[in-house]
């Protein structure tokens, strides 16, 4: 982008990195955050988290708590994380540095630019796939060819606005939120009449140990698969701004859309085991299946601007979470990267792989476990806090947060082995290996009844905070009572 050009759009790429914001930089009210947490999570994607849920094998009044809990409370999560940015001012991977170390949050950088790759990856091979299938509804192409089409267009817009930054990002969500919901609104006026209550209703109870499964479904996918970035958008906030407020208004912003998509979502899929199943494959692509002609192409724009909404959000986390790994490059290259790779996967996927589904589980409680681990370690390091961070310290591994804090560290590996011996995923094979503890811990093995609640998540947050808040307050205290 020229400069001229940049003058007359008002947009140029951004040149922080992951150094703190400074004072005449940020700007705001914890009410924009709205924005783009809403745009990021109100894809028509949300749909078919009925489906998922359903299938753990319980009723729709099980799967609409489980939804409604884990949505609200895992979104709650990245509320808290998010005012370590308003206090730092800096990315959630540096102000992890605070308590894991300079050189030890390398550990929780690595968690995290993973997470988010996946993520952008995932978001980008259900508008590629969302893409196709319209075009082939409407008889504009089919197979290979039109699947290139739609992913270079999705790659474009998400690399696009990557690599420009935050400024861009937070003007685009704002457009994107408003389309998608006015277009997710149609969509679900026009498919209401499939809707068939009775034999939602009748849809049988499940396990209490189903609905669990189902609850760290929801929190994997939801607020888990997002606590990592969630400061990367409240540092430009001016550090005088609500600490209420940017917990409020990101929880609010995140929650809003999947709770509502969740119970049309649930009614939908609970009325059509054949929808229900075909969601396994494609899930944007099988909602598709139920419009008429004439709103495929909006649907389209919904479907794939709501994905394009959360891969944006991630693509610009994962190049922050690749900087903070030690990457000497400027900002707008590491999203480029982390772009590249983007692509590769969806390639992978798209063209080879044989179920989304399958892969998609075993990819969030895979990496949920130890992100959830994380958390906790993180959400007890900023609850103990009671100053702002001291600034230069957290790029110094002689300040006072130094080099490599060996018990968060200790703490997140031992909670990830733990809880990955407490989950399981039979339809990704590569998992096989998972629940090891399930013997052990007398919970039934690998196909007793706790073999899908996948308990891991929720003892690793557990863990990570408990350990967290006991072990380290004198660490902090000591911390903030050094001399400035």
């Amino acid at each position: 982008m020229t400069e001229a050009t940049a003058a007359r759009t008002g947009v140029q790429i951004e040149t922080n990195g992951i150094n703190v914001i400074t004072d005449d930089e940020r700007k705001g009210t914890p009410r924009q955050l709205f924005w783009p947490w809403f745009a990021a999570n109100v894809s028509i994607f949300g749909l078919s988290y009925g489906s998922f849920a359903l299938g753990f094998g319980i009723s729709f009044w099980q799967a609409l708590i489980a939804g409604l809990i884990g949505i609200v409370v895992s979104f709650l999560l990245c509320g808290f994380v998010s005012l370590a940015g308003k206090r730092g001012s800096a990315p959630t991977m540096v102000l992890s540095r605070a308590a894991f170390g300079v050189r030890g949050n390398r550990l929780p950088s690595l968690l995290s630019w993973l997470l988010t790759v996946g993520w952008e990856t995932v978001l980008t091979i259900l508008a590629t796939l969302a893409t196709a299938t319209v075009l082939t509804e409407l008889g504009w192409g089919g197979g290979t060819v039109t699947k290139v089409i739609a992913l270079v267009v999705v790659a474009a817009l998400v690399i696009g606005a990557g690599v420009i930054g935050f400024d861009l990002i937070m003007r685009l969500q704002t457009v994107i939120t408003v389309i998608t919901a006015v277009l997710t609104v149609l969509y679900i006026i026009l498919v209401a009449g499939e809707v068939d209550w009775g034999t939602v209703s009748a849809l049988p109870a499940g396990s209490t140990q189903a609905v669990i499964g189902a609850l760290v479904f929801f929190m994997t996918g939801f607020g888990l698969g997002w606590v990592n970035a969630a400061a990367d958008y409240s540092r430009y906030l001016p550090r005088s701004s609500s600490g209420a407020g940017v917990v409020g208004w990101t929880t609010f912003g995140s929650a809003l859309a999947p709770v509502l998509l969740l119970v049309f979502g649930l009614l939908l899929a609970g009325s059509s085991t054949d929808l229900s199943a075909a969601i396994a494959a494609d899930p944007i692509g099988a909602l598709a299946t139920e419009l008429p002609t004439w709103f495929l192409v909006p649907f389209a724009l919904a479907a794939v601007l709501g994905l394009v909404g959360g891969a944006v959000l991630d693509i610009y986390s994962s190049g922050l979470a690749l900087l903070s790994l030690g990457l000497k490059v400027p900002r707008f290259v590491a999203a480029l990267i982390d772009g590249l790779i983007m692509v590769a996967g969806t390639i992978y996927v798209v063209f080879f792989a044989d179920n989304f589904l399958g892969q998609f589980m075993g990819f969030l409680i895979t990496l949920g476990v130890p992100i959830a681990a994380w958390c906790g370690v993180m959400l007890a390091d900023i609850a103990l806090r009671r100053r702002d961070y001291a600034e230069a310290d957290l790029y110094r591994a002689d300040g006072r947060y130094g080099d490599v804090r060996l018990v968060p560290v200790l703490t997140v590996l031992v909670s990830t082995a733990l809880g990955w011996g407490l989950v399981t995923n039979a339809s990704a094979s590569w998992l096989s290996w998972q629940g090891y503890l399930l013997g052990p811990f007398g919970l039934g093995g690998k196909e007793g009844a706790w073999a899908y609640a996948n308990l891991g998540v929720l003892v690793a947050l557990f863990l990570g905070f408990v350990v967290t808040l006991v072990a380290d307050r004198g660490r902090v205290r000591a911390q903030e009572a050094a001399p400035v």
